[in-house]
């Protein structure tokens, strides 16, 4: 039977996109007073504030993560090869406007090791491209960001042409141009995927891929901390390899390490790895996370001030932090063009992790967000602060885990971070002038410690899914081993290879009757099947299009062990020998046999059935390929009087084939050729004659 399809009234797209457009052209004051609303969500939820039952962990984490935040700020600048200064800035303005236009009430947005990572290696590559020398401890340029020249300090200037003014930039302040072009193109990348609604860019980056790219990362981050950790001066690599061309500097010059700085590295270490393991070990027990990282920068920053570190050891130190703001400035139009394609995986990357991670604590807390606008507002934590010496920020996991298990109820504790910072900022910033860098790389390689522990899950990884692991092992190395962008796009396309890989060579079976039921299954995983007499079943795990056309009919062929083609051409063959000697007189074939019994010689081997039955529940779609190929083969075995059965088709392969004239012009064969279950098409395929 063929049941019934309900006839859809047909939709005039163009009167429905008028529609549509002219409900968004219109403005009222109620519309007006919800795009507000939506754009700005703090004006919802505000209002609403539960204060005797929210303000306590809001307050709680919010200074939690304050602590947390400043010494993560100051060692983060490292990597972005940026005094700390707009580091602190960063972690400033990011909190407060994410807290005016983010959905997720728990999600920590701010600086973020991996985006530090990606910032840094663009500002370096700059840096060198304009001829400035990366060596660190090269004399800094003056704390406002203005302009300096001095031949004596290792640094050249690089002429900046600015509304028609030519002025030169020192490398300080050329570098912090820099950041804030690519944060200011960044976010505005976002701002338009936003307006696009483009947002589905973010499922092409599956959980592997993510992973692979943080660890693979995070190898970077921890070869590129080594020298702070032993004290050596090497070059700060750049391009492609510069994971392996730093470790070969590095063991170039392992003689020159500063015993002061290895020790204090060393002791630095254990510290906070003692501290974190018995931390997660009783983190039940307690209230709030041990602020280790604060007591760390502060114990080391005295010893180094009175113990004279640097000036009697030359332990490499952070230098002077001024207090205040730097007046706001627009970012440099022409180092944004310099800078416009790095921008994109900058942003995509912000992106994804702010709204995973944001779609992971709504799901956690039983709330909705809206990815959309989760665009909006990262990509304006990345537009505003750009003016303000900031460079690019996202979610980040470890602060965002802390911020749940302290209290947090809503972005109020983002602002009291804020403050925590600002605290910072306007009177405590001068104190750490005297830390030591590498106190600084030992925080930052210690909270490295959740991508690296990737590698311990490497087997279970590999038990569950192959191609996964896979996936992660190449994105992983191609992150670490050429760069972090590059591996980024290795990821994506190998992963959809992947996938295209997996329809062209699905699995493919023919299935057997489970025994006194009117179910099937593959004959070669089950025991116990029984084989229908006369039919072939032949399932297909995949849809059929144009590139897995080709191994469909090979393993059908192989499967039911009968290539159509060439038993047809071979029949072929042996009715024109035949009619040759029955031209001559010749009562024998050219086998020596009579002509009574060349039917026998006609087939090589006898057919052992006469239908076959094709399986179309795992065949999603069919494109026009796929028709003509289910044509072609309805066709072959219709010449050898083996009739072919489709069972289990969704409606989309019945509308292709429908329009594809598979049934005819009238359909009127369509009721002995499709079927809605396999046992219905082996009932019919027995009762044909």
């Amino acid at each position: 039977f063929l049941m019934e399809r309900k006839t859809r009234a047909k939709i005039n797209r163009k009167e429905v996109m008028l529609a549509k457009l002219r409900k968004s052209c219109s403005c009222t004051p109620k519309k007006l007073k919800n795009f507000v609303m939506d754009f700005f969500p703090v004006l919802r939820w505000l209002p609403k504030y539960h204060c005797k039952e929210y303000i306590w962990g809001d307050i709680m984490s919010g200074l939690v993560i304050g602590i947390i935040l400043v010494p993560q700020a100051i060692a983060y600048s490292l990597l972005a090869g940026l005094k700390p200064i707009y580091s602190l800035y960063t972690s400033f303005f990011a909190n407060i406007i994410y807290f005016l236009m983010g959905t997720s009430r728990h999600v920590s947005v701010g600086i973020f090791s991996l985006i530090s990572l990606m910032v840094g290696q663009v500002v370096d590559r700059e840096l060198l491209l304009a001829g400035f020398d990366l060596n660190d401890d090269a004399p800094p340029a003056l704390s406002d960001g203005s302009l300096q020249n001095d031949s004596q300090t290792n640094t050249t200037a690089f002429n900046l042409t600015i509304a028609g003014m030519n002025a030169e930039c020192g490398k300080e302040c050329y570098a912090i141009g820099i950041a804030t072009a690519l944060t200011f193109v960044a976010g505005v990348y976002q701002v338009l995927m936003g307006i696009f609604r483009l947002g589905f860019v973010s499922m092409y980056l599956s959980e592997s891929v993510l992973d692979g790219f943080a660890t693979g990362a995070s190898l970077t981050i921890l070869t590129a901390q080594v020298k702070y950790l032993i004290g050596i001066k090497i070059p700060r690599s750049q391009g492609h390899g510069m994971l392996v061309i730093t470790w070969i500097n590095i063991f170039r010059n392992i003689s020159q390490a500063n015993l002061c700085d290895v020790i204090t590295s060393a002791i630095c270490i254990v510290v906070l790895v003692t501290a974190k393991e018995l931390g997660d070990r009783y983190k039940h027990k307690l209230k709030f996370p041990l602020p280790t990282e604060l007591v760390v920068i502060v114990v080391a920053t005295l010893v180094s001030h009175y113990g004279k570190l640097n000036e009697v050891y030359a332990s490499s130190v952070s230098g002077a932090i001024p207090t205040g703001f730097i007046p706001p400035k627009i970012p440099h139009f022409n180092l944004m063009l310099r800078v416009a394609v790095d921008a994109l995986p900058l942003a995509i990357v912000s992106f994804v992790f702010t709204v995973s991670l944001s779609e992971m604590c709504a799901k956690k807390y039983a709330y909705t967000i809206r990815a959309n606008q989760e665009m909006f507002a990262v990509g304006f934590c990345n537009i505003i602060p750009s003016f303000f010496h900031s460079f690019a920020t996202s979610a980040a996991l470890a602060k965002t885990l802390v911020k749940t298990s302290t209290g947090c109820q809503t972005q109020v504790s983002g602002v009291i971070s804020a403050m925590v910072v600002l605290l910072v900022l306007l009177f405590l910033a001068p104190l750490f002038y005297s830390l030591q860098k590498c106190v600084l790389a030992c925080i930052i390689i210690v909270s490295l410690r959740g991508a690296l522990r990737k590698f311990r899950d490497v087997p279970a990884r590999y038990h569950v899914n192959k191609v996964d692991t896979l996936v992660w092992v190449v994105t992983m190395s191609a992150s670490a081993l050429i760069s972090t962008e590059i591996g980024l796009l290795v990821g994506i396309v190998f992963s959809m290879l992947c996938i295209i890989v997996r329809t062209q060579r699905p699995r493919t079976a023919l299935l057997g009757q489970i025994q006194d039921t009117s179910f099937y299954e593959d004959d070669l995983e089950y025991e116990n099947l029984s084989s229908v007499p006369k039919v072939k079943i032949f399932r297909f795990e995949a849809p059929l299009y144009y590139a897995n056309r080709n191994y469909f009919l090979k393993s059908l062929y192989k499967l039911t062990n009968l290539d159509p083609n060439l038993e047809a051409a071979r029949r072929k063959k042996y009715e024109k020998k035949e009619k040759q000697h029955l031209k001559k007189g010749d009562h024998t074939t050219a086998n020596g046999l009579s002509i009574g019994e060349t039917t026998l010689q006609l087939v090589p081997k006898q057919i052992d059935f006469q239908a076959l039955v094709v399986d179309c529940s795992s065949i999603s779609f069919l494109d026009t390929t796929g028709v003509n190929t289910l044509k072609e083969i309805l066709k072959d075995y219709k010449d050898l009087n083996i009739s072919v059965l489709l069972a289990c088709c969704n409606p989309s392969v019945i509308d292709s084939l429908k329009r594809g004239g598979y049934f005819g012009k009238d359909f009127g064969s369509m009721q002995e050729m499709l079927f809605y279950s396999i046992h219905n098409a082996v009932q019919f395929a027995k009762d044909q004659k």
